[in-house]
């Protein structure tokens, strides 16, 4: 079965509240199988300009176990501290079997 990923490209607006979402989220992505492969760090981007300049990766046991998260009620309230916090493209891919 083919993975699944989210892929964030984000920009944050509000750095004083921002440092609440990420601790708020970590255990809801472990509930669905998830583990960060990228979360910030150095980027460089070609070809245009991206909507953010944080960069996130995650992975997930499948495609529909990351929509699920997604979705879920669980990741609900992180999320919207995430949307008050800063702006995004959230998008999620399956991965290659």
């Amino acid at each position: 079965m083919a993975r699944g990923y989210v892929i964030a490209q984000i920009k944050v607006t509000d750095p004083v509240s921002y440092p609440a979402y990420v601790k708020k989220v970590q255990p809801t992505i472990e509930a669905f199988g998830g583990r960060f492969l990228v979360r910030g760090g150095r980027s460089q981007s070609h070809e245009g300009t991206p909507p953010g300049d944080r960069n996130v990766v995650i992975e997930f046991p499948s495609y529909e176990a990351a929509s699920d998260w997604y979705h879920s009620d669980i990741y609900s309230e992180a999320k919207a501290m995430r949307m008050a916090a800063s702006t995004s493209v959230q998008t999620i891919v399956e991965g290659v079997a």
